[in-house]
């Protein structure tokens, strides 16, 4: 401990610790606990009739299932699009690497309205999934599609970097050894990225799960059917239901946790494997 604190840069351990605990403090602990406070004035009867009633089961079932395959989605296109940027050369790449980041400066309910009216059955684009009898807008696939454009970045950002620091000579020496280029990719270059891929789609996912402003102007918001529970949410708000809404975000908050807390295991798990 004392020669953690004679190399630290920062004024003082202890000082330095303390105003982290107060800050998360501050910013984290507090917030989330009032949630389980005002939760708790439901009792226990009280929130397993809110947790357990048909509508709120089917927001998140849409909510969590869009968010699931949207980050799927990121993940894989998402590898694609790094792959490109770090290891091809062509015009307009600054531009097409810029444009990646553009989900995170564009106001999501801007998206959500350019989308849905990209995607309604009359749209530029939806006019021709409705020539084949497929409904993007206002449906869950709607969602999805939502959440894959606002997910795009973690997973591009998050696997970039580490692609970038997969040293070229070790995939030579592999092809040098007679591995075809799947080999390559299936035994040095997937292990190498792959916690950053991990990473990446717990982002997406983590961002999918509450996102709100650019899934209800494509979603519909058709209960049991394309309505999500941040939208619920805001609904029993607008009734003055404070405590039936915080039910509703303490259910969110603890099948989240739960989910991301098993993908960091799988991840250090990885990570702790590719280091042996």
């Amino acid at each position: 401990m004392s020669s953690f604190k004679a190399h630290s840069v920062l004024p003082g351990f202890n000082l330095a610790l303390g105003f982290t605990l107060l800050y998360l403090s501050l910013i984290v602990l507090i917030p989330l606990s009032s949630l389980f406070f005002k939760t708790a004035t439901l009792g226990w009867g009280g929130f397993y009739d809110v947790a357990t009633s048909d509508r709120v089961l089917a927001s998140l079932r849409v909510t969590f299932t869009t968010s699931f395959v949207a980050a799927i989605v990121n993940a894989l296109f998402g590898l694609i699009v790094a792959w490109v940027l770090v290891r091809y050369k062509f015009p307009g790449k600054r531009i097409i690497d810029a444009l990646v980041d553009l989900p995170f400066a564009l106001p999501t309910a801007v998206a959500g309205i350019t989308l849905a009216t990209l995607y309604a059955p009359n749209g530029w684009l939806g006019q021709y999934f409705a020539a084949q009898d497929i409904k993007v807008a206002y449906t869950p696939l709607g969602i999805v599609v939502a959440l894959t454009f606002i997910g795009l970045p973690f997973v591009v950002r998050t696997v970039q970097p580490v692609l970038a620091d997969v040293e070229a000579e070790v995939e030579e020496a592999a092809a040098s050894l007679g591995a075809g280029r799947w080999d390559v990719f299936r035994r040095v270059i997937f292990p190498a990225i792959f916690p950053a891929l991990l990473t990446g789609f717990s982002l997406a996912f983590a961002r999918a799960i509450g996102e709100y402003g650019s899934v209800i102007f494509i979603a519909g918001n058709m209960p049991y059917i394309s309505e999500i529970s941040p939208l619920l949410i805001v609904a029993k708000l607008e009734q003055y239901d404070y405590a039936g809404a915080t039910a509703i975000a303490v259910i969110m908050l603890l099948l989240s946790f739960s989910l991301l807390l098993a993908i960091n295991a799988l991840q250090w798990w990885s990570s702790n494997r590719g280091a042996r």
